[in-house]
């Protein structure tokens, strides 16, 4: 190891890929062209099939490269940040992009705000090739956004950073979950942080290929999860709760309707079950 790759980086950026490898090369050389050079570069093989090292052979130098049995998303990014060194953490998904200020935008938005914990930018879509404009639910607001948050995700993995203490302080990413980890995340955290904005794109979000993990039939299964785990929480208000149990009620509702279109009784009973559930605890918690 020579002296350069010694000193402890600032941010420490972690990319998890499974498969994917003409995508991830992209991703990487995004990172590597970043104006913010006081950066090291984890890549996470989560049990890849694609032979991720060999693809990663010429970035020998520039990348740390981290492997695991598949173990899913929110476990890569754990493993990455566990052997992480920087004082920040950033995620890459392996699918996206950056655009070369997005870091030393961010590290430049800490060092002027020592008070905050976390902080995502705008975003560009792409879908298929094709740049997307997004609708006005989708507008990324900043502070205190659990409310909103509660309804879809409004924060981007590949867009935000963290100080890594905090991160930890947080849980990090819940390894049971397989899909909507971030969602989780962002609700735990929201609840009790403000998540501050960068409003300027730049992130490129890519999506419309086949294997990607918010195209999974029934997401809607683990929000609900994430839900019924953040209505226990003790730091809501009760004006968070009653929101919460509202949106739950309603995605149990809707989950357990496409459910019994697929002649899964059982499971539309269960969830029909915590819609009422989550009801009749809203309506304890007006009355």
């Amino acid at each position: 190891m020579n002296a350069e790759q010694l000193k402890t980086p600032l941010v420490s950026v972690v990319i998890p890929v499974f498969n994917r490898p003409d995508m991830l090369i992209q991703a990487v050389e995004s990172v590597l062209a970043q104006s913010f050079s006081d950066f090291e570069l984890i890549v996470v093989n989560d049990g890849s099939h694609d032979d991720i090292p060999a693809v990663l052979i010429p970035y020998a130098d520039a990348v740390t490269l981290l492997s695991q049995e598949n173990k899913g998303v929110s476990a890569a990014r754990n493993l990455g940040v566990a052997r992480s060194r920087g004082e920040y953490v950033a995620f890459l998904d392996s699918d996206d992009l950056w655009l070369p200020d997005k870091l030393n935008r961010q590290a430049a938005f800490f060092e002027a705000h020592p008070e905050v914990n976390v902080c995502q930018t705008e975003e560009i879509w792409i879908k298929n090739g094709k740049r997307l404009n997004p609708a006005k639910k989708h507008r990324k607001p900043s502070g205190m956004i659990f409310l909103p948050s509660l309804e879809l995700c409004l924060v981007s993995p590949s867009a935000v950073m963290f100080r890594k203490s905090f991160f930890r302080e947080m849980g990090g990413f819940d390894e049971s979950l397989p899909a909507c980890e971030d969602y989780d995340l962002w609700l735990r955290i929201s609840s009790r942080y403000p998540i501050h904005l960068i409003d300027e794109a730049l992130v490129i979000k890519r999506g419309g290929h086949p294997d990607q993990l918010s195209s999974t039939p029934g997401l809607d299964k683990f929000r609900i999860q994430s839900l019924i785990k953040i209505i226990k929480s003790p730091h809501l208000t009760d004006n968070m709760r009653e929101a919460a149990l509202a949106v739950l009620a309603g995605k149990s509702r809707i989950y357990a309707q496409g459910c019994a279109k697929r002649n899964r009784k059982t499971e539309a009973e269960k969830y029909e079950r915590i819609a009422d559930a989550a009801l009749k605890q809203a309506n304890c918690s007006c009355s």
